[in-house]
């Protein structure tokens, strides 16, 4: 991959990344659950994190980073709202979209591995795939459990 793919490639997995901390904290804003709450704000802080390792090296690869996420993100916040206003078990639908961005997610980041990276970044970006795949499993087991419930 020559050094504009990469950047690309970075830039991509960085909105996913920013879609993440926004969503997050969106779901941790709107959670009823003090659990879920502070789950979601862990979350939040982790994409932050992520998105942040991403655009350093979208700098060492001459790129701009970017910074915000996507008008996909913003529109699936916009629907979890929108779901969470029109159902009586917020905490709930909260997990079940939030499963759903956590799959686009893994399919963006599986995507990324797919690709010639150079060490330093496959090294990062399997990292944070695995923090993603961890994440996805354990909203997915609360949301087993949230949904076995109702």
């Amino acid at each position: 991959m020559n050094n504009q793919e990469i950047v690309s490639l970075l830039n991509e997995l960085i909105e996913t990344s920013k879609n993440g901390e926004y969503g997050f904290q969106a779901c941790a804003e709107r959670a009823e659950s003090g659990a879920l709450q502070s789950l979601f704000s862990t979350r939040s802080i982790e994409c932050r994190d992520a998105a942040s390792v991403l655009q350093s090296y979208v700098l060492q690869y001459g790129g701009n980073p970017e910074v915000d996420g996507t008008t996909g993100g913003a529109l699936h916040r916009g629907w979890v709202n929108l779901r969470t206003k029109l159902t009586d078990s917020t905490d709930s639908v909260l997990l079940i979209e939030t499963e759903k961005a956590e799959d686009r997610a893994l399919a963006k980041y599986r995507e990324a591995m797919s690709k010639n990276l150079p060490p330093l970044i496959a090294t990062e970006i399997d990292r944070q795939l695995r923090g993603v795949q961890a994440n996805h499993d354990q909203i997915k087991r609360l949301r087993d459990l949230e949904t076995a419930h109702l």
